[in-house]
């Protein structure tokens, strides 16, 4: 797994600047007003950094971006990098403005200057979002990152602010990867193995077997496995920082680890994407993870039902006809349409076993919601105006695209099947919403619940402000924010 860059806290020291080989970092407001950093870097620079503020190029700058200044005289640094930030940032600002000293580093040591900025820690959780590549499956080993150095005023109070911001960003990273590697290397016998890995960190791992899920009746599910050789499993992660008794915010992920279509098989063009389609598992398994890191002080319960979708002799074909644990039955239209299926028996089984307080899921589900949304919100469904809006809140305060989509009992006239209790498809028209009402047909009455497609924000073609292009880790900080600001010491 990607190790995070290594970032350490120091209180300024100026003799310390010139010697420094690497990349120097100073943090700028738009005035050009510079700290006492700022200024030994311009003395060491022979006014340098002033010619710089004092040019068109830096009237030009915006908030968050960076000017470098290559191999400056007086400085053992090959680069200074030159970030416009107010003093006053909000957290997200300063995240950006992270991410952009990040992108500059690459491979270089990087000690940032910022005895005056008020959010550091959350510029260090920038720079730990944005310091990231996978390279897991290059022939050559991957290098470790360089270390940054960030010289603040008050270290150990910044260092403590930062500790649970850089324990989320490890839990995005882990999305990340799980999200970027491929099928041959992230089965689901690997996925499980790697979950019970994270027993270490005080998590209660739990993982159900074929014969288990037989038992439980989770046919949906299975049918989904049934053509691949590789075997289907829920894996479960249990996290009791809250109060004994107190009931737990359950997340489910669907962790399609590749999805073929099945029988109803997908065009080849573009299918070597479909290893991300268990990118709803993987943003469980990042929040267990940064929730465990940072010893939030709640219950929760992370769920993910983790199956491979291939054709074979054996797998589900199109009219087939199959009951859920919950009892109901499912005509099969479209094989494709997998996701559903997996959520449904696993949303049923952490209800019936775990009793939450609420219930949320995450899948790439649905194409619809990209052509809906794009790739800059993920689809949100709720059956519950007060839950939906603190998920609402909570992406909004950590800067993750979310948007509300409708239900409606309407919807519901297009799974309507001549041979069992419903269809897993409702045709084009709404189809991420039809996806939805189906999975709300399997939430008890009175649980608050809430649906988020990911299929647009789980990996994307290019650079996003956190994250270079491909898996963003989307959802890990907002699920976070959610159960500090709502499930923690309730």
């Amino acid at each position: 797994m990607t190790q995070p860059v290594s970032i350490e806290f120091s209180e300024l020291d100026l003799e310390a600047i010139a010697s420094f080989e690497g990349r120097v970092a100073v943090v700028i407001p738009a005035s050009g007003k510079m700290d006492a950093g700022a200024r030994r870097v311009n003395r060491l620079t022979k006014n340098a950094l002033k010619r710089l503020l004092e040019s068109e190029a830096w009237e030009k700058a915006k908030d968050g971006e960076v000017t470098t200044l290559a191999w400056p005289v007086g400085l053992g640094a090959k680069a200074l990098d030159v970030l416009c930030l107010e003093r006053n940032a909000s957290d997200i600002e300063a995240r950006k403005g992270g991410a952009a000293l990040a992108k500059s580093k690459g491979e270089d040591a990087l000690l940032v200057v910022a005895p005056q900025v008020r959010r550091a820690a959350d510029l260090a959780q920038g720079i730990a979002l944005r310091a990231y590549a996978f390279t897991e499956r290059k022939s050559q080993p991957p290098k470790l990152q360089a270390p940054v150095t960030m010289m603040v005023t008050k270290a150990d109070e910044v260092s403590d602010a930062a500790a649970p911001l850089l324990s989320v960003a490890e839990g995005v990273l882990m999305t990340r990867d799980l999200v970027s590697e491929p099928a041959n290397h992230l089965t689901t016998v690997e996925f499980a193995n790697r979950i019970s890995g994270m027993s270490d960190l005080g998590l209660k791992i739990t993982v159900l077997e074929e014969k288990d899920l037989e038992k439980l009746g989770m046919h949906l599910l299975l049918s989904v496995g049934h053509g691949s050789v590789t075997p289907s499993k829920v894996a479960i992660m249990e996290w009791s920082g809250g109060k004994k008794g107190d009931a737990p915010l359950a997340l489910v992920g669907k962790g399609v680890v590749f999805d073929t279509g099945g029988i109803s098989l997908k065009p080849a063009a573009g299918m070597e994407e479909m290893t991300m389609d268990m990118g709803g598992a993987g943003v469980v398994v990042g929040t267990m993870k940064a929730l465990a890191l940072r010893k939030a002080k709640a219950n929760v319960v992370g769920l993910v039902g983790l199956v491979e979708n291939m054709p074979s002799g054996q797998a589900t074909r199109p009219g087939d006809v199959v009951t859920s644990m919950k009892g109901d039955t499912v005509e099969i239209i479209n094989t494709d349409a997998e996701g559903r299926l997996v959520l449904a028996d696993v949303l049923w089984h952490a209800q019936k076993e775990y009793k939450p307080a609420a219930i949320l899921n995450l899948a790439t589900l649905t194409g619809a919601v990209i052509i809906a949304l794009g790739h800059e919100n993920t689809g949100v469904f709720s059956n519950d105006d007060g839950f939906c809006n603190k998920l609402l809140k909570s992406a909004g305060a950590e800067g993750e695209g979310a948007w509300r989509l409708p239900l409606g009992e309407a919807y519901n006239k297009q799974l309507k099947s001549d041979i069992a209790d419903m269809k897993n498809v409702g045709g084009r028209p709404a189809g991420s919403i039809t996806a939805a009402q189906f999975l709300q047909r399997f939430i008890e009455d009175g649980m608050p619940w809430i649906h988020l497609d990911i299929a647009g924000t789980a990996r994307v073609s290019k650079d996003t402000d956190f994250a270079p292009k491909g898996a963003t880790g989307w959802g890990v900080m907002t699920l976070n924010r959610l159960v500090a600001d709502h499930f923690e010491g309730a």
